[in-house]
């Protein structure tokens, strides 16, 4: 019995991933759960395991090409049974093969129609992106399967009518007379590397958040005296007792899933008109890696002890470093957390991470004098900043929270084991 190897859906605004790499070929024998491609999606770079043990036996979705979730991109054949004579379909079966996938599959994104009956097949996040920027779907020529409009096309669409080439045309004709003058002197300086997949659906997706979210931010000065000195009293205990290094994360994701429970309205989403309560607080902790950046998701945060928290932390990231997310791993965040202080930045302003209302930045935590009842100290602190969406939250809301993040920090009680 043969059995089909899909697409996954790598997050809950994800519709589409592109295949990097298969790491089997035709005729080859695998085992299920072993990797068998690498997808690329806006979210995550990972290897996608096998859903059964048997024989790669056809391959419809060849690398670099980028198809709907849902799609069978190969199959597995039990071991013995009889191959195709050609691993590839000819145009016209695979023609056949998007119909019947198209009407056996439920309709990815809601179905709209225009004035003249036509359907018009698009995502939650391009109709947000439509209605911000008061775009008209039907004017649009969907790319996706079915004719869906992707993100990539009313981005395009955006870009032309902005007329950016008009305001980028001086620049142009500045690196045109820059190439011209490094070719007479017999001398390239430059070199022209096109982007990878995830970077260019990163970059997808930060403009659309910017299109879609009011962004605002504000900026909170934490005392991490206390925190510091619990993590270099216990970080000894961590290593030889729980095989796991101690970090600052789990005490900000602790603080930060008990103030969602304080201010549910950041733990919320916007659709359309509405507003959408999350009752589960899932926490997405940004990892940065040599290729780009990922947002996995530490589910149920608020019910998972301190230590729970350190592990599920030290889990994720070392998994995503390895490309061994699975698909739950990067679905329905609710709120994200980024550390860039790490490599020594004091503060930022991140790009909210749709369809999320806000996002936490933790600077660096550095030694410096503050004044304490009059008198000057030595502390470690940090600065803390809040980018949240102001169409939902205003700005005392948020301010609110922070306040009740840098309380439960500065005054920590909870035990570490």
């Amino acid at each position: 019995m043969a059995a089909n190897v899909i697409m996954p859906q790598m997050g809950e605004s994800i519709f589409e991933g592109t295949i990097t790499k298969w790491l089997r070929k035709v005729g080859d024998f695998v085992k299920r759960d072993e990797p068998l491609f690498e997808i690329s999606t806006d979210k995550v770079d990972s290897e996608i395991p096998a859903p059964a043990s048997g024989v790669l036996s056809e391959i419809r979705v060849k690398e670099g090409e980028t198809v709907q979730i849902n799609t069978v991109v190969a199959v597995i054949s039990e071991e013995g049974a009889a191959q195709p004579a050609a691993p590839q379909p000819d145009v016209a079966s695979q023609e056949s093969r998007n119909s019947t996938r198209l009407a056996a599959q439920p309709s990815i994104g809601k179905v709209e129609r225009d004035e003249g009956g036509q359907t018009v097949r698009s995502s939650p996040l391009v109709r947000r992106i439509a209605k911000v920027e008061n775009v008209d779907l039907s004017d649009l020529e969907g790319t996706g399967l079915g004719g869906r409009i992707t993100k990539k096309d009313i981005l395009g669409y955006l870009t032309e009518r902005q007329k950016v080439a008009e305001v980028t045309r001086p620049m142009v004709q500045q690196v045109a007379q820059d190439m011209a003058e490094t070719l007479q002197s017999g001398v390239d300086r430059t070199e022209v590397v096109p982007m990878s997949l995830m970077r260019k659906s990163i970059a997808e997706h930060m403009v659309a958040s910017r299109r879609i979210s009011a962004h605002v931010t504000t900026v909170f000065e934490v005392d991490m005296s206390r925190i510091v000195q619990l993590k270099n009293q216990h970080a000894q205990d961590f290593l030889n007792k729980e095989g796991i290094k101690l970090s600052y994360m789990p005490f900000f994701i602790r603080t930060v899933s008990e103030g969602l429970k304080e201010f549910p309205m950041l733990n919320a989403s916007i659709v359309d008109t509405n507003i959408v309560y999350r009752k589960d607080i899932n926490i997405g902790v940004a990892v940065a890696l040599d290729w780009g950046l990922i947002v996995p998701v530490i589910k149920n945060a608020d019910e998972k002890s301190f230590l729970g928290l350190a592990r599920a932390a030290v889990d994720l990231a070392a998994r995503a470093r390895r490309k061994r997310l699975a698909p739950e791993d990067v679905q329905n965040g609710t709120f994200t957390i980024t550390n860039p202080g790490v490599f020594g930045s004091l503060l930022g302003t991140p790009i909210i991470n749709q369809p999320q209302v806000a996002i936490l930045c933790i600077g660096a935590i550095t030694k410096r004098p503050v004044v304490i009842n009059d008198a000057i100290a030595i502390r470690s602190m940090a600065y803390l900043t809040l980018t949240f969406d102001h169409r939902l939250i205003d700005g005392a809301l948020a301010d609110q929270f922070m306040v009740s993040i840098k309380a439960k920090l500065e005054g920590w009680e909870e035990k570490l084991f």
